[in-house]
């Protein structure tokens, strides 16, 4: 086994836009008249929009039948959100991710991004990372959110790359779980309470490097 490609989870790998999809679904919460706490909002962690939005729906007591309604409530969240991540910048990238992504290009990995998030193209245009990435697979080119496979396979499908011959790096227990079904190795970044399934835990990519890669045979 030999790690050819690095796919890396967005949100809470590279970047952390948490803070922005929290302050959104707070605002959406405050419309309909209820608080939606940061303990609440732990259950959206690696789920899709529309699921965030039953979650947050559930919290509240707020009852709609209409698909329709639903998604113009998960696009106005959306919209509040886009505000915020238009804001972002270069220095928005998490603890290690630049020394990383660049140790990552100079010894020749395929890199992509395998993300739940619509908006992913757009965060890392503005923090300047774009061109880094190889592919990006994101909410705009899958049918199921992770814990289900696709986002990873298409993402090994796109860099042409055997799914056994990619690493995974992830902070969601869902993230873990979607790459073990995609057959690929998986390194968490977070709490090892949290990311147990993963194959090595470090707590972000500080602790990253291709030498970790070592660990996985």
């Amino acid at each position: 086994m030999r790690i050819e490609a690095v796919i890396f989870d967005l949100d809470g790998v590279i970047v952390d836009t948490a803070v922005f999809h929290y302050q959104a679904w707070q605002q959406l919460a405050h419309e309909f008249g209820f608080e939606f706490s940061e303990k609440h909002n732990e259950r959206l962690k690696g789920v899709s929009r529309l699921e965030s939005l039953e979650i947050l729906l559930e919290v509240g007591g707020i009852v709609i039948h209409s698909d329709e309604e639903k998604e113009k409530l998960a696009t106005k969240k959306n919209n509040w959100y886009r505000e915020l991540i238009l804001k972002m910048t270069p220095g928005d990238l998490l603890p290690g991710a630049k020394e990383f992504l660049q140790e990552l290009k100079s010894e020749g990995y395929k890199i992509a991004i395998g993300s739940s998030s619509k908006n992913a193209a757009t965060i890392l245009e503005r923090i300047g990372y774009l061109d880094y990435f190889d592919a990006i697979v994101d909410g705009n080119k899958i049918k199921n959110s992770k814990p289900d496979p696709e986002v990873f396979l298409k993402a090994a499908a796109e860099l042409g790359i055997k799914p056994e011959n990619c690493v995974v790096f992830e902070d969601a227990q869902a993230g873990i779980e979607a790459a073990i079904r995609a057959g690929m190795k998986t390194i968490g970044v977070g709490s090892p309470e949290t990311l147990s399934e993963a194959d090595v835990v470090i707590p972000n990519l500080k602790e990253a490097g291709i030498a970790i890669f070592s660990k996985l045979i």
